[in-house]
């Protein structure tokens, strides 16, 4: 009987425990409103994206054991927040590298560097004043078109897009780009694809690239999109040569001529000047601006120094960070007789290439819009390009926002026209740019031919003005003596 009893007095204790407790009845109340519309508000959204996370955490782990060494470790995906390591490893020529890397925790950054074929020899969490020197792993328009262009190779020789990569890292001669190499590789193994992967460098690879690598990743062109940007960025390397070696030999005379006027001014000028001041000569107006810039430079160098530093510290970071000031500038150097047209034949031609790019691996206008305006620092330009943007939204053709404009090219211009009446857009911006790019490398070459002579007839007009000033008073002295 008891037994029978049993669950009677047990659902009459748990109906009084609850009666006497309004309480109780209230707080359970409430959670379960706060669980029902927790639920209302996810619904089957959350447990889709679970279940689609756990598939993609799967499919990883599978691929990544497909990619493992021979040494049967695996790396594991997991949402631990990334730490950064240093570590020390032996590569396969038994030499000693020493790095950083960023992952969840020791254990997955020796497995990533052993699947590396490195031997690992030690890997420990960075101290706080571990300071990594490895800055920089940016890469410029020589590195990626010679690292695209074997990208490309080792794809069309059938090698997989993860050992190519890792090819890449193994033959960097630069500290901080292999790094950058080295988690390229991690994303890839991660299961990210190759676009995601350099998007996650923060900023190391251009937008453009990144953009293009994306696109053809959906139409499936990868190797036929990687030689064309190497081809595009061996000819703005090219191009970036001509005009450092336009400013190259000006640059030096130049610094020729201040460091020969200030020796003159400095250790030359100040003995004349005792000697004019013992024989009491008469001291022309040319002698004595010259005499008073000795006086100001040997008292006030310290001033000087500091004064022009900080000036170029502040143009520099105005020009950064200051995006009126930028324009500004950048507008009175495109006023400046042949320093303005090197300018916007430069502009013209990396926006036309660029665009042509685009277009012809089938990105949307708007898009090559949107990733123009990212790639150039031009703000006169970047303004042309965001009319476009909103004339393209209202209905209206590219031309339209460059009719008229001082910066661009009326033969630019027509031959946009002239793509977008016949459908060959990206065929016309292909010949401009190659138009625009052979005058732009003309213009630099006879730049370069006139500045020649012209900073040689300044250094000779600077240091003969000085050796004047010297010898007139001479004169009067000798007059004296007679």
């Amino acid at each position: 009987m008891e037994i029978i009893a049993m669950p009677f007095i047990f659902i009459y204790h748990f109906v009084h425990y609850i009666l006497l407790s309004p309480k109780r009845i209230l707080n359970y109340a409430y959670s379960g409103v706060l669980v029902l519309i927790d639920k209302l508000s996810r619904g089957k959204v959350s447990k889709r994206k679970e279940e689609k996370e756990n598939a993609a955490i799967l499919e990883v782990e599978s691929m990544m054991n497909a990619t493992k060494k021979s040494s049967g470790q695996r790396i594991s995906i997991n949402k631990e927040p990334e730490i950064s390591f240093r570590y020390k490893v032996r590569g396969s020529n038994g030499k000693i590298i020493n790095g950083t890397f960023e992952g969840p925790n020791a254990d997955e950054v020796k497995i990533f560097l052993q699947n590396e074929g490195y031997d690992v020899l030690e890997v420990v969490p960075r101290k706080f004043y571990d300071i990594d020197i490895n800055i920089g792993g940016k890469f410029n328009a020589a590195d990626l078109s010679f690292s695209l262009t074997q990208l490309s190779t080792y794809l069309k020789a059938g090698i997989a897009l993860i050992d190519s990569v890792r090819i890449l890292e193994k033959q960097s001669e630069k500290p901080e780009q292999r790094k950058v190499y080295q988690k390229v590789v991690y994303e890839l193994l991660k299961g990210e694809n190759l676009s995601t992967a350099m998007e996650r460098q923060g900023g190391k690879f251009p937008v453009l690239l990144v953009n293009m690598i994306k696109t053809a990743e959906l139409t499936g062109d990868l190797t036929s999109v990687l030689d064309d940007m190497a081809d595009y960025y061996t000819s703005k390397e090219e191009t970036r040569k001509a005009m450092v070696s336009a400013m190259t030999y000006p640059i030096i005379v130049l610094c020729i001529a201040i460091g020969v006027i200030i020796f003159i001014l400095v250790s030359i000028v100040p003995s004349f000047v005792e000697m004019y001041e013992d024989n009491d000569a008469e001291i022309p107006a040319i002698t004595t601006f010259v005499m008073n810039a000795s006086d100001f430079i040997v008292n006030y160098y310290f001033i000087i120094i500091v004064s022009v530093v900080v000036f170029v510290g502040i143009f520099i970071y105005l020009y950064k960070k200051n995006r009126a000031f930028r324009k500004n500038v950048q507008l009175v150097l495109m006023h400046i007789p042949v320093f303005s047209q090197i300018i916007i034949y430069n502009e013209v031609y990396n926006f036309t290439k660029t665009f042509a790019s685009l277009l012809n691996h089938g990105v949307f206008i708007t898009d090559s819009m949107e990733v123009l305006s990212k790639i150039t620092n031009n703000e006169i330009y970047k303004e042309l390009i965001a009319k476009t943007i909103i004339n393209l939204n209202k209905g209206a053709n590219i031309s339209e926002s460059f009719k008229g404009s001082w910066a661009f090219p009326v033969a630019a211009y027509e031959m946009i026209v002239t793509g977008e009446k016949t459908g060959q857009l990206g065929l016309m911006m292909e010949k401009v740019a190659n138009y625009y790019q052979v005058l732009h490398k003309s213009l630099v070459k006879q730049m370069q031919s006139f500045i020649e002579p012209l900073m040689i007839a300044f250094l000779a007009l600077i240091v003969g003005t000085i050796l004047l000033s010297i010898v007139v008073p001479m004169f009067d002295i000798y007059g004296k003596i007679q």
